[in-house]
Protein backbone atom coordinates (compact mmCIF):
# COMPACT_ATOMS: atom_id res chain seq x y z
CA UNK A 1 0.00 0.00 0.00
CA UNK A 2 1.36 3.40 -0.98
CA UNK A 3 1.79 5.94 1.79
CA UNK A 4 1.97 9.69 1.16
CA UNK A 5 3.22 12.34 3.55
CA UNK A 6 0.66 13.56 6.13
CA UNK A 7 0.28 16.96 4.52
CA UNK A 8 -1.58 15.53 1.56
CA UNK A 9 -4.33 14.20 3.80
CA UNK A 10 -4.95 17.77 4.96
CA UNK A 11 -5.39 19.30 1.51
CA UNK A 12 -8.87 20.65 0.78
CA UNK A 13 -10.19 21.94 -2.53
CA UNK A 14 -12.21 24.66 -4.17
CA UNK A 15 -15.75 23.29 -4.25
CA UNK A 16 -16.77 25.70 -7.02
CA UNK A 17 -15.12 23.28 -9.44
CA UNK A 18 -17.07 20.34 -8.01
CA UNK A 19 -20.30 22.31 -8.46
CA UNK A 20 -19.21 23.21 -11.99
CA UNK A 21 -18.65 19.53 -12.80
CA UNK A 22 -22.10 18.59 -11.45
CA UNK A 23 -23.72 21.48 -13.34
CA UNK A 24 -21.98 20.42 -16.57
CA UNK A 25 -23.11 16.82 -16.06
CA UNK A 26 -26.72 17.97 -15.66
CA UNK A 27 -26.40 20.18 -18.73
CA UNK A 28 -25.10 17.19 -20.70
CA UNK A 29 -28.36 15.43 -19.80
CA UNK A 30 -30.29 18.24 -21.46
CA UNK A 31 -31.07 20.30 -18.35
CA UNK A 32 -31.11 24.10 -18.64
CA UNK A 33 -28.46 25.12 -16.10
CA UNK A 34 -27.77 28.68 -14.99
CA UNK A 35 -24.31 28.72 -13.46
CA UNK A 36 -23.90 31.42 -10.83
CA UNK A 37 -21.32 29.34 -9.02
CA UNK A 38 -18.02 29.65 -10.82
CA UNK A 39 -16.12 32.96 -10.62
CA UNK A 40 -15.55 33.43 -14.32
CA UNK A 41 -16.44 36.47 -16.46
CA UNK A 42 -18.81 35.60 -19.29
CA UNK A 43 -17.00 38.04 -21.59
CA UNK A 44 -14.46 36.88 -24.16
CA UNK A 45 -10.83 37.86 -23.81
CA UNK A 46 -10.43 41.19 -25.69
CA UNK A 47 -9.44 40.57 -29.30
CA UNK A 48 -6.20 42.57 -29.22
CA UNK A 49 -4.95 40.32 -26.42
CA UNK A 50 -5.81 37.19 -28.38
CA UNK A 51 -4.09 38.57 -31.46
CA UNK A 52 -0.93 39.31 -29.45
CA UNK A 53 -0.70 35.65 -28.47
CA UNK A 54 -1.30 34.51 -32.04
CA UNK A 55 1.37 36.91 -33.29
CA UNK A 56 3.82 35.62 -30.67
CA UNK A 57 3.30 32.09 -31.92
CA UNK A 58 3.73 33.13 -35.53
CA UNK A 59 6.84 35.11 -34.64
CA UNK A 60 8.42 31.97 -33.23
CA UNK A 61 8.07 32.44 -29.47
CA UNK A 62 7.85 28.71 -28.85
CA UNK A 63 10.66 28.10 -26.37
CA UNK A 64 11.50 28.43 -22.71
CA UNK A 65 11.46 31.87 -21.12
CA UNK A 66 13.10 33.07 -17.90
CA UNK A 67 11.57 31.42 -14.85
CA UNK A 68 10.62 34.84 -13.51
CA UNK A 69 8.87 35.93 -16.72
CA UNK A 70 10.01 37.71 -19.86
CA UNK A 71 11.56 41.13 -19.12
CA UNK A 72 9.03 43.01 -21.28
CA UNK A 73 6.10 41.66 -19.29
CA UNK A 74 7.73 42.31 -15.92
CA UNK A 75 8.46 45.86 -17.06
CA UNK A 76 4.83 46.36 -18.11
CA UNK A 77 3.59 44.98 -14.78
CA UNK A 78 5.97 47.19 -12.80
CA UNK A 79 4.89 50.27 -14.77
CA UNK A 80 1.23 49.44 -14.14
CA UNK A 81 1.90 48.89 -10.43
CA UNK A 82 3.80 52.17 -10.16
CA UNK A 83 0.92 54.02 -11.80
CA UNK A 84 -1.76 52.44 -9.60
CA UNK A 85 0.06 52.36 -6.25
CA UNK A 86 1.94 55.63 -6.56
CA UNK A 87 5.10 53.87 -5.33
CA UNK A 88 7.95 53.08 -7.69
CA UNK A 89 8.00 49.37 -8.50
CA UNK A 90 10.97 47.52 -9.97
CA UNK A 91 10.57 44.77 -12.59
CA UNK A 92 13.18 42.89 -10.56
CA UNK A 93 10.57 42.40 -7.80
CA UNK A 94 7.93 40.93 -10.12
CA UNK A 95 7.40 37.20 -10.60
CA UNK A 96 5.19 35.99 -13.47
CA UNK A 97 3.28 32.86 -12.48
CA UNK A 98 0.78 30.42 -14.08
CA UNK A 99 -2.31 31.76 -12.30
CA UNK A 100 -3.09 33.57 -9.06
CA UNK A 101 -3.24 30.44 -6.87
CA UNK A 102 0.47 29.89 -7.41
CA UNK A 103 1.28 33.03 -5.43
CA UNK A 104 -0.87 31.77 -2.54
CA UNK A 105 0.95 28.45 -2.64
CA UNK A 106 4.39 30.05 -2.69
CA UNK A 107 3.64 32.50 0.13
CA UNK A 108 2.07 29.91 2.39
CA UNK A 109 4.75 27.24 1.97
CA UNK A 110 7.44 29.86 2.62
CA UNK A 111 5.99 30.63 6.07
CA UNK A 112 3.86 27.63 7.00
CA UNK A 113 5.26 24.90 9.23
CA UNK A 114 4.21 23.11 12.41
CA UNK A 115 4.14 25.57 15.28
CA UNK A 116 3.54 28.59 13.03
CA UNK A 117 0.26 30.46 12.77
CA UNK A 118 -1.14 32.03 9.61
CA UNK A 119 -4.09 34.42 9.68
CA UNK A 120 -6.60 34.26 6.83
CA UNK A 121 -10.12 35.60 6.12
CA UNK A 122 -13.19 33.50 6.98
CA UNK A 123 -15.30 33.38 4.90
CA UNK A 124 -12.57 33.58 2.31
CA UNK A 125 -11.06 31.85 -0.69
CA UNK A 126 -10.86 28.17 0.36
CA UNK A 127 -7.33 27.58 -0.91
CA UNK A 128 -5.93 29.79 1.86
CA UNK A 129 -6.93 27.37 4.61
CA UNK A 130 -6.25 24.30 2.49
CA UNK A 131 -2.63 25.25 1.90
CA UNK A 132 -2.09 26.43 5.48
CA UNK A 133 -3.20 23.04 6.76
CA UNK A 134 -1.04 21.29 4.16
CA UNK A 135 2.07 22.92 5.62
CA UNK A 136 1.18 21.87 9.17
CA UNK A 137 0.77 25.48 10.30
CA UNK A 138 -2.23 26.47 12.41
CA UNK A 139 -4.89 28.38 10.45
CA UNK A 140 -6.24 31.36 12.43
CA UNK A 141 -9.46 32.69 10.89
CA UNK A 142 -10.09 36.42 10.76
CA UNK A 143 -13.89 36.82 10.94
CA UNK A 144 -15.35 38.68 7.97
CA UNK A 145 -18.70 39.96 9.21
CA UNK A 146 -21.83 41.08 7.40
CA UNK A 147 -22.40 43.84 9.96
CA UNK A 148 -19.03 45.29 8.96
CA UNK A 149 -19.90 45.32 5.27
CA UNK A 150 -17.80 42.17 4.84
CA UNK A 151 -14.69 44.35 5.19
CA UNK A 152 -11.65 43.53 7.30
CA UNK A 153 -11.81 44.83 10.84
CA UNK A 154 -8.33 46.02 11.84
CA UNK A 155 -9.13 45.23 15.48
CA UNK A 156 -10.03 41.63 14.62
CA UNK A 157 -6.65 41.28 12.91
CA UNK A 158 -4.80 42.86 15.85
CA UNK A 159 -6.46 40.52 18.37
CA UNK A 160 -5.23 37.43 16.54
CA UNK A 161 -1.56 38.25 15.95
CA UNK A 162 0.70 36.40 18.38
CA UNK A 163 4.40 35.65 18.64
CA UNK A 164 3.69 32.55 16.50
CA UNK A 165 2.16 34.51 13.62
CA UNK A 166 4.28 34.25 10.48
CA UNK A 167 1.89 35.49 7.78
CA UNK A 168 -1.33 37.51 7.52
CA UNK A 169 -3.48 37.07 4.41
CA UNK A 170 -5.64 40.01 3.32
CA UNK A 171 -8.14 39.98 0.43
CA UNK A 172 -9.92 43.13 -0.76
CA UNK A 173 -12.02 43.31 -2.91
CA UNK A 174 -13.02 39.95 -1.53
CA UNK A 175 -14.12 36.55 -2.67
CA UNK A 176 -16.74 35.31 -1.72
CA UNK A 177 -18.38 38.32 -0.10
CA UNK A 178 -17.71 41.22 -2.48
CA UNK A 179 -16.52 43.21 0.53
CA UNK A 180 -14.07 46.10 0.12
CA UNK A 181 -12.08 47.40 3.08
CA UNK A 182 -12.49 51.22 3.22
CA UNK A 183 -9.37 53.42 2.98
CA UNK A 184 -9.42 54.44 6.67
CA UNK A 185 -9.55 50.80 7.75
CA UNK A 186 -6.72 49.92 5.36
CA UNK A 187 -4.58 52.64 6.92
CA UNK A 188 -5.44 51.41 10.42
CA UNK A 189 -4.60 47.87 9.33
CA UNK A 190 -1.19 49.07 8.12
CA UNK A 191 -0.59 50.79 11.48
CA UNK A 192 -1.29 47.49 13.23
CA UNK A 193 0.99 45.56 10.88
CA UNK A 194 3.73 48.12 11.52
CA UNK A 195 3.67 47.04 15.17
CA UNK A 196 4.63 43.50 14.07
CA UNK A 197 7.64 43.93 11.78
CA UNK A 198 8.47 40.22 11.74
CA UNK A 199 5.10 39.21 10.28
CA UNK A 200 4.81 38.88 6.50
CA UNK A 201 1.69 40.02 4.63
CA UNK A 202 0.10 38.54 1.53
CA UNK A 203 -2.39 40.90 -0.08
CA UNK A 204 -4.68 39.18 -2.59
CA UNK A 205 -5.71 42.00 -4.94
CA UNK A 206 -6.90 39.95 -7.92
CA UNK A 207 -10.15 41.99 -8.04
CA UNK A 208 -8.44 45.37 -7.63
CA UNK A 209 -9.99 46.87 -10.78
CA UNK A 210 -13.53 45.92 -9.71
CA UNK A 211 -14.93 48.36 -7.14
CA UNK A 212 -18.23 50.24 -7.25
CA UNK A 213 -20.06 53.29 -5.92
CA UNK A 214 -16.92 55.39 -6.14
CA UNK A 215 -15.14 53.36 -3.45
CA UNK A 216 -11.42 53.28 -4.29
CA UNK A 217 -9.21 50.25 -4.04
CA UNK A 218 -6.27 50.99 -1.75
CA UNK A 219 -3.36 48.67 -2.50
CA UNK A 220 -1.07 47.64 0.31
CA UNK A 221 1.72 48.27 -2.19
CA UNK A 222 1.03 52.00 -1.73
CA UNK A 223 2.56 51.81 1.78
CA UNK A 224 6.37 51.81 1.40
CA UNK A 225 6.86 50.76 5.04
CA UNK A 226 5.39 47.33 4.20
CA UNK A 227 7.38 46.63 1.07
CA UNK A 228 10.15 44.67 2.79
CA UNK A 229 7.58 42.00 3.83
CA UNK A 230 4.67 42.44 1.43
CA UNK A 231 3.68 39.77 -1.09
CA UNK A 232 1.09 41.12 -3.50
CA UNK A 233 -1.04 38.77 -5.58
CA UNK A 234 -2.60 39.93 -8.85
CA UNK A 235 -3.19 38.61 -12.34
CA UNK A 236 -5.09 38.73 -15.59
CA UNK A 237 -7.91 36.21 -15.11
CA UNK A 238 -10.61 38.50 -13.75
CA UNK A 239 -9.69 41.94 -15.08
CA UNK A 240 -9.12 40.81 -18.67
CA UNK A 241 -11.44 37.76 -18.77
CA UNK A 242 -8.42 35.45 -19.13
CA UNK A 243 -9.29 32.67 -16.68
CA UNK A 244 -8.19 29.87 -19.01
CA UNK A 245 -4.91 31.53 -19.97
CA UNK A 246 -3.48 30.89 -16.48
CA UNK A 247 -1.43 34.05 -16.18
CA UNK A 248 -0.76 35.79 -12.90
CA UNK A 249 1.94 37.84 -11.26
CA UNK A 250 3.17 38.76 -7.84
CA UNK A 251 5.28 41.41 -6.16
CA UNK A 252 7.88 40.13 -3.70
CA UNK A 253 10.19 41.59 -1.05
CA UNK A 254 13.79 41.48 -2.24
CA UNK A 255 14.91 39.02 0.49
CA UNK A 256 12.34 36.48 -0.73
CA UNK A 257 12.65 36.92 -4.47
CA UNK A 258 15.47 34.47 -5.12
CA UNK A 259 13.72 31.84 -2.99
CA UNK A 260 10.56 31.99 -5.11
CA UNK A 261 12.64 32.12 -8.30
CA UNK A 262 14.17 28.78 -7.28
CA UNK A 263 10.72 27.40 -6.52
CA UNK A 264 9.62 28.45 -10.01
CA UNK A 265 12.58 26.67 -11.57
CA UNK A 266 11.80 23.53 -9.59
CA UNK A 267 8.04 23.54 -10.08
CA UNK A 268 7.06 24.90 -13.52
CA UNK A 269 10.23 26.14 -15.25
CA UNK A 270 8.44 29.10 -16.84
CA UNK A 271 5.05 30.41 -17.93
CA UNK A 272 4.25 29.64 -21.57
CA UNK A 273 5.67 32.24 -23.92
CA UNK A 274 2.69 33.38 -26.06
CA UNK A 275 0.53 33.91 -22.98
CA UNK A 276 3.14 36.31 -21.62
CA UNK A 277 3.02 38.37 -24.81
CA UNK A 278 -0.76 38.43 -24.44
CA UNK A 279 -0.21 39.83 -20.95
CA UNK A 280 1.87 42.70 -22.34
CA UNK A 281 -0.94 43.56 -24.75
CA UNK A 282 -3.47 43.43 -21.90
CA UNK A 283 -1.57 45.94 -19.77
CA UNK A 284 -0.31 48.29 -22.47
CA UNK A 285 -3.24 48.15 -24.90
CA UNK A 286 -6.66 49.83 -24.75
CA UNK A 287 -8.60 49.36 -21.51
CA UNK A 288 -12.04 50.03 -23.01
CA UNK A 289 -13.11 46.39 -22.71
CA UNK A 290 -12.20 46.38 -19.01
CA UNK A 291 -14.28 49.50 -18.44
CA UNK A 292 -17.27 48.05 -20.29
CA UNK A 293 -17.02 44.77 -18.41
CA UNK A 294 -16.92 46.45 -14.99
CA UNK A 295 -19.84 48.69 -15.96
CA UNK A 296 -21.81 45.58 -16.93
CA UNK A 297 -20.94 43.91 -13.62
CA UNK A 298 -22.12 47.02 -11.79
CA UNK A 299 -25.47 46.89 -13.60
CA UNK A 300 -25.82 43.19 -12.79
CA UNK A 301 -24.80 43.82 -9.18
CA UNK A 302 -27.69 46.23 -8.69
CA UNK A 303 -30.12 43.84 -10.36
CA UNK A 304 -29.06 40.77 -8.39
CA UNK A 305 -29.10 42.55 -5.02
CA UNK A 306 -32.62 43.86 -5.65
CA UNK A 307 -33.79 40.41 -6.77
CA UNK A 308 -32.18 38.60 -3.83
CA UNK A 309 -33.72 40.98 -1.32
CA UNK A 310 -37.14 40.24 -2.83
CA UNK A 311 -36.81 36.49 -2.17
CA UNK A 312 -38.58 35.02 0.87
CA UNK A 313 -36.23 34.59 3.82
CA UNK A 314 -33.28 36.14 1.98
CA UNK A 315 -31.44 39.40 2.63
CA UNK A 316 -28.41 40.67 0.78
CA UNK A 317 -25.93 43.38 1.65
CA UNK A 318 -24.75 45.33 -1.38
CA UNK A 319 -21.27 44.15 -2.42
CA UNK A 320 -18.74 46.89 -3.07
CA UNK A 321 -16.32 44.94 -5.26
CA UNK A 322 -15.52 41.82 -7.30
CA UNK A 323 -18.51 40.10 -8.94
CA UNK A 324 -20.06 38.20 -6.04
CA UNK A 325 -23.04 38.67 -3.77
CA UNK A 326 -23.17 36.84 -0.45
CA UNK A 327 -26.82 36.77 0.57
CA UNK A 328 -27.95 35.78 4.05
CA UNK A 329 -30.34 32.82 3.82
CA UNK A 330 -30.76 32.08 7.55
CA UNK A 331 -34.45 33.00 7.60
CA UNK A 332 -35.24 30.41 4.92
CA UNK A 333 -34.63 27.64 7.43
CA UNK A 334 -32.17 25.92 5.09
CA UNK A 335 -28.55 25.04 5.74
CA UNK A 336 -26.46 26.71 3.06
CA UNK A 337 -24.94 23.69 1.31
CA UNK A 338 -28.23 21.79 1.38
CA UNK A 339 -29.99 24.76 -0.22
CA UNK A 340 -27.30 25.13 -2.89
CA UNK A 341 -27.51 21.42 -3.72
CA UNK A 342 -31.32 21.45 -3.87
CA UNK A 343 -31.38 24.53 -6.08
CA UNK A 344 -29.00 22.92 -8.55
CA UNK A 345 -30.75 19.56 -8.59
CA UNK A 346 -34.33 20.83 -8.64
CA UNK A 347 -34.15 24.20 -10.40
CA UNK A 348 -30.92 24.11 -12.41
CA UNK A 349 -29.41 27.09 -10.58
CA UNK A 350 -25.80 26.58 -9.50
CA UNK A 351 -24.63 28.48 -6.40
CA UNK A 352 -21.94 27.80 -3.80
CA UNK A 353 -22.80 27.17 -0.16
CA UNK A 354 -21.14 29.56 2.25
CA UNK A 355 -19.42 26.84 4.33
CA UNK A 356 -17.25 26.06 1.30
CA UNK A 357 -15.53 29.37 2.14
CA UNK A 358 -15.11 28.76 5.86
CA UNK A 359 -16.97 27.92 9.04
CA UNK A 360 -18.37 31.45 9.26
CA UNK A 361 -19.97 31.02 5.84
CA UNK A 362 -22.90 29.00 7.22
CA UNK A 363 -26.13 30.89 6.64
CA UNK A 364 -24.94 32.37 3.34
CA UNK A 365 -24.54 31.36 -0.29
CA UNK A 366 -22.28 32.87 -2.91
CA UNK A 367 -23.90 34.17 -6.08
CA UNK A 368 -21.61 35.09 -8.96
CA UNK A 369 -23.06 37.84 -11.13
CA UNK A 370 -20.48 37.24 -13.84
CA UNK A 371 -23.26 35.70 -15.95
CA UNK A 372 -25.58 37.48 -18.41
CA UNK A 373 -28.16 39.71 -16.73
CA UNK A 374 -31.19 37.97 -18.22
CA UNK A 375 -29.90 34.60 -17.00
CA UNK A 376 -29.25 36.03 -13.53
CA UNK A 377 -32.82 37.33 -13.32
CA UNK A 378 -34.20 34.02 -14.57
CA UNK A 379 -32.19 32.26 -11.86
CA UNK A 380 -33.63 34.60 -9.23
CA UNK A 381 -37.12 33.73 -10.46
CA UNK A 382 -36.42 30.02 -10.16
CA UNK A 383 -35.05 30.52 -6.66
CA UNK A 384 -38.13 32.50 -5.66
CA UNK A 385 -40.49 29.81 -6.95
CA UNK A 386 -38.49 27.13 -5.13
CA UNK A 387 -38.43 29.00 -1.79
CA UNK A 388 -42.13 29.86 -1.95
CA UNK A 389 -43.11 26.26 -2.68
CA UNK A 390 -40.86 24.84 0.00
CA UNK A 391 -42.12 27.42 2.51
CA UNK A 392 -45.69 26.54 1.62
CA UNK A 393 -44.94 22.84 2.06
Amino acid sequence: MLTTTPGFDRIGEENAFAVLAKANALAAQGRDIINLGIGQPDFPTPSHIVEAAVKALRDGHHGYTPATGIPQLREAIAADMTMRSGVDTSPDDILVVPGGKVTMYLAIILFGEPGAEILYPDPGFPIYRSMIEYTGATPIPIPIKEENGFAFSPDDVAERITDKTRLVIINSPANPTGGVTPPDDVRRLVEILNQHPNVAVMSDEIYSRMTYDGLPHVSLASFPELRDRLILLDGFSKTYAMTGWRLGWSLWPKPLYDKVRKLAVNAWSCVNAPTQYAGIAALTGPQDDVTRMVEAFDDRRKAVVAALNALPGVSCATPKGAFYAFPNIKETGWKAKALADALLTETGVALIGGPDFGTLGEGYVRVSYAAAKDRILEAMGRMGDFLEKRAAA
